[in-house]
């Protein structure tokens, strides 16, 4: 499937990069260079697990950011639900408004999760949580600027791509080229969806910025979160020119069948299918996350 607009690669948006160390998560400010609009990509809120206390030092960071250069927050955009983070997209739009978004597949997470997690019936499973589910194709508004949304499923059924002007913010449907791609191995990821969902993308304009949601430095470089189309299409050391499908999947399977679950994915779920929020409190007003056994 091809792409269903036509990058103008002439457009620049101004894009400003936050890391969260624990992470290893990068959140963006993506601003419209002609007017004061601008959107938030894949915010985080911090937890210690242990403690079981919430942070927001890295949304805190993003809201001085717009609010000292008096900026508009339009969106809070999340790529994917989130498996090593939680998002701080309710918190942000609780200071400054904006509309949150992410794709129409997310009803396929809930679904899933929610049976993992035991949530019963009070837990939706029909994405009411967000205020706008995206299609693939669909667009939206940053100002004078038009952002485009492609499916690019593999990592989780409801990943997308965001792309405004010459920026595409891939989530984690790519690393940096020494970093290769994305596990493929959660309840409803599968490595030949990547694999293609990583050639739709890679079909685009060669000098087309790519904007990663996660660097881990690896070899102990420093870390990193832009590249390019043509960079990936050269380096990927896991989807660059040359090599096929068939050859992807072997590789990307016997990647995954060595990686641990990530350490927040128990309270990242639980709280990024529900759109950022915390599970309802209890009649006491407490607030709990559930730790399933044995099936993740």
């Amino acid at each position: 499937m091809g792409i269903p607009f036509n990058p103008n690669v002439s457009e620049v948006p101004e894009v400003i990069a936050f890391f969260d160390e624990a992470s290893n998560t990068i959140s963006y400010i993506v601003r419209d260079p002609g007017s004061r609009s601008c959107s938030v990509v894949d915010a985080v809120m911090e937890i210690d697990y242990a403690a079981g206390r919430l942070a927001f030092d890295g949304a805190d960071a993003i809201i001085a950011k717009i609010k000292q250069e008096n900026w508009e927050l339009e969106w809070l955009i999340e790529t994917h639900i989130h498996a090593d983070h939680l998002s701080g997209a309710p918190y942000i739009q609780k200071e400054l408004g904006g509309k949150i978004g992410i794709g129409d597949q997310v009803t396929t997470v809930q679904e899933t999760f929610g049976k993992i997690f035991n949530d019963g019936t009070e837990f939706r499973r029909d994405g009411s949580q967000f205020d706008q589910l995206f299609g693939d194709g669909d667009s939206y508004s940053i100002g004078g600027m038009t952002a485009h949304v492609l499916h690019t499923p593999g990592h989780t059924p409801a990943c997308m791509t965001h792309v405004v002007g010459n920026a595409a913010f891939v989530g984690d449907t790519l690393f940096m080229p020494d970093g290769g791609s994305a596990r493929a191995d959660f309840p409803g990821g599968d490595a030949r969806t990547l694999y293609r969902s990583v050639k739709r993308l890679l079909s685009m304009p060669g000098e087309m910025r790519l904007f990663m949601c996660h660097d881990y430095g690896p070899n102990g470089r420093e870390i990193k979160w832009e590249t390019s189309v043509a960079a990936e299409r050269e380096h990927n050391i896991h989807v660059r020119d040359g090599i096929d499908e068939d050859t992807f999947v072997a590789l990307r399977q016997a990647r995954d069948e060595t990686l641990a679950m990530p350490k927040l994915i128990i309270p990242s779920l639980q709280v990024n299918m529900r759109a950022g929020n915390l599970p309802p409190e209890d009649d006491k007003g407490d607030v709990f996350l559930k730790v399933p056994i044995n099936k993740l």
